[in-house]
Parts: structure tokens; C-alpha cells; sequence
């Protein structure tokens, strides 16, 4: 039986009522058709879906699904995608008060002074567009003419832990749903037999050095009911734990040990209204179906060998970036919502000519592979692919300043981000940075405006895909203002 311990007195009642208990009510039908909550917060809840306007949206979408690539602990994006040629000519030179302005800096640069170190790494222009690119992503490269680069994201936050949850959830603040939780939570899902919204971490990694832990509120609901968290696949063993049947359990016990426990819960449901146990049914429900579609979606063995050689020779091991894109284009033909992954070891305080190639590696063939493969397969279109890190890098360095040694610093003022399909414009750059890539000189767009573009692509209103809790209609994009980038949309 659910074991919530729930009060049964008026003040939990009405907190339960308060706090969206239509969402428990519909949590089973919702898996299929998407959410219609009694608060009518949720996008278009009270009408039906139309062959124009999918169920859960506010308008027609461009993109059905997301795949966002999330490059833990920051890439430097004046070494890989913002051109600056003319710091070579100041190299170990002071960065000029006039452009730092007394802005905020890191403990780690806190009093101590800001010598410019230029790229080590050579650019050149790629594609019809003539897009700059470092010759470090000689794959990714190639595809310059699906990407868009906005080289104007911005962010408050400069250090990892806030920075990471501020771009996963749209607040430092922990606690909070993350993207994928909100379109769960809006949308439903496409796939009743898989989760609306996956997660899949690298368990491998060049770089090995300044690596932060991920956290599980980087995929979590928050406020809004369990069901619509993440779903961490595991590098080892099952990919969802406990998958499994134990010994002795097959497939016909275990189905009449959830009709008798579902019995029980709804009985349970029916005394205390609790929203959660209608979360705990569905999930129980979803957990028994996911033992057939997972071990499916994760067996590649009926990949082509040309597929496989596309992706490089990672991806025959199980938690590697290049195994996680190929099963991520695997999830997107199946319709999971939101797939997210996160490959970590970005942090280079120092050793950035050594580490920073490694990192490449990892990512260049396999991104490139999902750009391709998607497209040739028609789902680059309907699907939205992003790949960024929390905040970028600094120009000034650290650690050992020479050409082979430098490293740089967190800088929340400028960095890059890459999208690509999903009604998003190719071969184009939106913003732009001034010649030390350290402040946003035209088009700034903060990691709340990206939210809601993302947002606005899936068909879906930020200012109107809410949730009530603590007494304020609480939104992705927050209270803050945040605008729908049109100048990247197709």
C-alpha cells in the first residue's frame, strides 16, 4: 500500500486542493493525452486537442520533442566558438578596467589581476555561412549550417552548483521543477511505455580533472507531482534499478501484484485524497510496461554498422556521451519528450591546452552523428537539440600563464549556446560579444529568454504554463522578465 503518511485534517485538505490535487485525479490519463488540470493552469486545458494545435499547447508547435545536451562545468566558448584574432596581440596584457567594470568575479580571481591569454587553438569559417569555428570540433563543424549560435546567453549565476541549477530548473534557488519536469507537467507524454522525460549522465570522460557531482534536482519535479521527474538511466546492470523482476517473479505474479495493490492505493486514494498516491499508481503502472520498451530502447544490436561507425567508437561503451547521443536518437524515435544529457568535465582553471582536446573528442563525433541522424531519419525538424554549459570563460587567465598552461575562470557575463532543428534558423549567430568576449554588446539573451524560446517552439506560452504553490502562480521563466527570442525561429 502507499506508505505517505498524509494529515487528514481541513488544513492539509485544503493545502492538497491549493496545490493542484487535479493533477493527481488525472495522473493515468494524462500519460497519454496530456494534462487537463481543474486549476486550468496547465496550456490549453480546457479545450481538445485540433489537427492544428497538439493537446497541452497554447498554439502550433514547431518542435515535438527536445534534446538538450548539457555540457557540465562550462566550456570555454572564446577557445571554441566566439573568434577573438586580435587578443593575440595582448596576450599577458591587464584586462582594461573599462571592460570588467568592477563586475563580480569568482574567489578564486578575487584581488589578484586580470592578464588576457588569447585562444591557443586556431579558427576557420565552415559552411555556406562561413560560420567561425575552432578547429577543435572538426566534426561539428560541418554542421555549422544547421546550427544557430547564440553568443550572447547570459546568467547571474558564477559558480557551478547555482549555475547548473539555474539553467536546469530556471532558479538558483533549489527546489524548483526542471525544464523537462515542467513539460511533463504541460504537455503529457507521446509514449505511454516510456518516460515523458529521461536523463542520461556520462559515466566517462577525457577531461578528469575539476569534475562537480551532478544532483538530482537537476531532473527533479519539485513542487509539482513525482511523476514528472526525470527518469536516470544507469551506465551498469539495469538502466532503470530495480527494473528487474527478482528470482522467482514473472511477468504474470508481478501483474497480480499491482491489479491487488492498485486496489488498495485507489481505496487509500478515495480516504485521504492525496495526490501522490494517484502519482505512485501511474508510476507503478509505467515501471511495469518500461520492462519490455527499456531493454529494447537501450539494445542498439539492430544498429546498422554504418550507424555505429557514424558516432565513433565510443559508442560501444555502455555510459559513454557517444552511446548516450545514439540512445538519445533512439528515445527521440520513440517520442520521449525531454532527453537530457550531461557530460561532464569542462572546469579547466588550468591545463586548458591539454584538457580542453580531450573534451572535444568526446563530443564532436557523437553530437555531429545526432545532428546527422536525426536529419536523415526526419526527425531534425520536429526535434530541438541544445547544447550548452552553465556560464562560459573568462579571457583573462589562471593558473601557469603561458600558451601550453593556461586555464580560465567562471564568467556569467557572455558565453555560447548551439541550437539546432526544431524551427530554429541554421547558419546564423544571434548577439554578439566585444573584442575580449567578456561583455554582451548587442542582443543579450539571458538563460530565462532561452527558456522561454524553448518554450515557444514546443507550442507553449511561458508566461502561461503554471503552477500554483507558496502563494504565487509559479512559472520555468519565474517573475522575472523574459522575452521569446523570434529572431532564431524559422
Amino acid at each position: 500500500m502507499h506508505n505517505h503518511i498524509s494529515s487528514t485534517s481541513e488544513n492539509r485538505r485544503r493545502f492538497l486542493a491549493n496545490a493542484g490535487m487535479g493533477l493527481g485525479t488525472t495522473a493515468l490519463a494524462s500519460l497519454v493525452l496530456g494534462p487537463k488540470f481543474a486549476n486550468a493552469t496547465a496550456p490549453n486545458a480546457a479545450s481538445e486537442a485540433t489537427s492544428d494545435i497538439p493537446a497541452g499547447c497554447h498554439f502550433a508547435p514547431k518542435a515535438k520533442r527536445v534534446i538538450f545536451l548539457f555540457m557540465a562545468g562550462a566550456p570555454s566558448q572564446i577557445d571554441l566558438f566566439d573568434y577573438k584574432p586580435e587578443l593575440v596581440k595582448q596576450f599577458n596584457q591587464p584586462l582594461p578596467p573599462s571592460v570588467s567594470q568592477g563586475q563580480r568575479v569568482t574567489a578564486m580571481t578575487r584581488g589578484k589581476e586580470q592578464l588576457i591569454v588569447p585562444s591557443r587553438f586556431g579558427f576557420s569559417q565552415q559552411g555556406e555561412s562561413g560560420m567561425w569555428m575552432s578547429d577543435l570540433l572538426p566534426h561539428l563543424s560541418t554542421q555549422v549550417d544547421k546550427l544557430c549560435f547564440i553568443d550572447s546567453m547570459h546568467t547571474e549565476s558564477i559558480n557551478h552548483d547555482p549555475g547548473k541549477t539555474a539553467f536546469c530548473t530556471g532558479t538558483e534557488l533549489p527546489g524548483k521543477p526542471s525544464m523537462g519536469a515542467w513539460l511533463s507537467y504541460g504537455l503529457g507524454t507521446l509514449n505511454k511505455d516510456l518516460p515523458d522525460y529521461i536523463v542520461m549522465p556520462s559515466a566517462y570522460w577525457s577531461g578528469k580533472v575539476n569534475v562537480q557531482a551532478l544532483y538530482s534536482r537537476l531532473w527533479g519535479s519539485g513542487f509539482l507531482p513525482s511523476k514528472h521527474q526525470g527518469t536516470s538511466f544507469q551506465t551498469s546492470g539495469d538502466p532503470v534499478l530495480f527494473l528487474s523482476n527478482p528470482s522467482g517473479i514473472d511477468p504474470t505474479i508481478r501483474r497480480r501484484m499491482l491489479d491487488s495493490l492498485g486496489d488498495l492505493n485507489r481505496k487509500h486514494f478515495g480516504e485521504i485524497g492525496d495526490p501522490e498516491i494517484e502519482t505512485t499508481i501511474a508510476q507503478q503502472e509505467m515501471a511495469f510496461r518500461m520492462q519490455t520498451s527499456v531493454p529494447e530502447l537501450t539494445d542498439i544490436s539492430d544498429e546498422s554498422p554504418e550507424t555505429l561507425a557514424m558516432y565513433g567508437e565510443e559508442v560501444n561503451n555502455p555510459g559513454s556521451y557517444a552511446r548516450n547521443c545514439l540512445l538519445a536518437r533512439r528515445m527521440a524515435e520513440r517520442d520521449v519528450r525531454f532527453i537530457q544529457l550531461f557530460h561532464r568535465g569542462w572546469d579547466h582553471h588550468s591545463k586548458l591546452p591539454a584538457n580542453l582536446p580531450g573534451q572535444c573528442q568526446d563530443v564532436d563525433q557523437p553530437t555531429t552523428a545526432l545532428l546527422k541522424d536525426l536529419e536523415q531519419r526526419g526527425l531534425l525538424e520536429d526535434t530541438l537539440v541544445v547544447f550548452a554549459g552553465e556560464f562560459g570563460r573568462t579571457v583573462y587567465g589562471q593558473g601557469k600563464l603561458d600558451m601550453d598552461t593556461y586555464g580560465r575562470d567562471h564568467h556569467p557575463r557572455c558565453f555560447t549556446a548551439l541550437l539546432a532543428g526544431g524551427g530554429v534558423q541554421g547558419g546564423m549567430r544571434h548577439g554578439a560579444t566585444d573584442e575580449f568576449s567578456y561583455n554582451v554588446v548587442a542582443d543579450p539573451v539571458h538563460v530565462r529568454d532561452l527558456h522561454a524560446t524553448m518554450l515557444h517552439l514546443l507550442g507553449v506560452d511561458h508566461k502561461r504554463l503554471t503552477f500554483p504553490f507558496q502563494g504565487l502562480e509559479q512559472k520555468l521563466t519565474g517573475v522575472e522578465p523574459a522575452r521569446v527570442v523570434k529572431e532564431i525561429i524559422a
